[in-house]
């Protein structure tokens, strides 16, 4: 068994926390108005708060392969107190060493050293993905259509995470130099994105799904009038039922506008406008221009939650319509790729133009 078996994923959630916490307590929302230095005490709290997450995240793996029948010496009596331990310590330290190993890239490569990662390791599982393909050769057609169904979401993803809006704004300033006073002005653009929540409301969304039927599959062994009720509650929500797929696809659009807009609070567009004497054209600074910008952004979330409703629910619809269940199309990785692959190629090209630039200032 990996080490590292728990991946970034922990970072991930403790990320997300932090995120989530920041407009609620005030001592964090200081911190993130504190400039550099407060990013690095924020990426601090977020390291120490990694470490209990991915503690809790190895032993609920371990019970899982307990039950699975995987392993059979897991728990903290007796003599399965210290290889439980001992397997809890590693999978954390393996997770802390992946964090440690993606900023490290981070400084010194191209890319977001730990989206890299994450993107390594769903490449790596891209030949068993084929092999598994290859295999049903009863259903060579609807393995084709499958296929070509992959491209297609691959495509709409590129188009709907590039897909923003150019809101104008027009920059004013008075200076005085020699008792004379100088206007100085300049017009530039808010782009606003249709899908600026990325994958984050998926993994939200999946993560209370899979919740229920956790805790009927605990209760399932209970007998009487429990056990039966967690039984059919764990048949109702398997991955396969469309109740799995509608209730995913609701969560998604709702936690869609929820993280948006929490993000978006946070960023202060509007009174970082005011305070360098810029403002959106045809529209008042201050309190207005908030208004106006909440209404965009309300109208283009409608649009990405949408989109991002329909990519959770695409692997159910691609097994529907190809009647091929042995390869899983997970939305969520086919997201991360291509964001992770458009960000790496936009650094590139930057540091590209750097090159260039440099050579001919020469």
């Amino acid at each position: 068994m990996s080490i590292v078996a728990l991946g970034v994923f922990p970072y991930i959630t403790a990320s997300i926390i932090m995120q989530l916490l920041t407009p609620v307590i005030p001592t964090l929302q200081n911190l993130s108005r504190e400039g550099e230095a407060g990013r690095i005490k924020m990426n601090r709290i977020t390291h120490w708060g990694t470490v209990p997450i991915a503690i809790a995240q190895a032993f609920a793996q371990l019970v899982l392969l307990q039950q699975a029948n995987v392993l059979t010496n897991v728990g903290f009596s007796g003599d399965a107190l210290m290889p439980t331990i001992a397997a809890i310590l590693s999978m954390t330290a393996g997770t802390m060493f992946l964090v440690w190993l993606g900023e490290l890239i981070t400084e010194r490569g191209i890319g977001n050293g730990i989206s890299l990662i994450i993107f390594a390791g769903i490449v790596v599982g891209f030949p068993g993905l084929l092999a598994r393909g290859f295999l049903d050769r009863d259903n060579i057609l609807g393995v084709f259509f499958f296929a070509l169904i992959g491209l297609l979401i691959v495509a709409m993803i590129v188009v709907f995470n590039e897909a923003h809006r150019r809101i104008p704004v027009q920059y004013g300033r008075s200076i005085f130099r020699g008792g004379q006073m100088y206007r100085q002005s300049g017009s530039s653009y808010i782009p606003l994105r249709i899908n600026s929540a990325g994958m984050i409301p998926l993994i939200f969304a999946f993560s209370i799904v899979i919740l229920p039927g956790t805790v009927a599959q605990y209760l399932s062994s209970a007998g009487g009038f429990l056990g039966n009720l967690a039984g059919n509650l764990n048949a109702a929500l398997s991955p396969g039922g469309p109740i799995y797929w509608i209730l995913a696809f609701f969560l998604v659009v709702g936690f869609t506008f929820f993280y948006t807009l929490v993000v978006f609070q946070q960023q202060n567009i509007a009174e970082n406008l005011q305070r360098n004497g810029g403002f959106v054209l045809g529209i008042r600074p201050g309190r207005p221009t908030q208004d106006y910008l909440n209404r965009v952004i309300i109208r283009l979330t409608m649009g990405g939650a949408l989109f991002l409703g329909f990519i959770a629910i695409v692997p159910y619809l691609a097994s529907l319509v190809t009647n091929v269940e042995a390869i899983a199309l997970s939305s969520t990785s086919l997201l991360i790729m291509v964001g992770v692959g458009l960000d790496t190629l936009r650094q590139l090209e930057a540091q590209l133009m750097m090159r260039n630039y440099e050579g001919f200032l020469r």
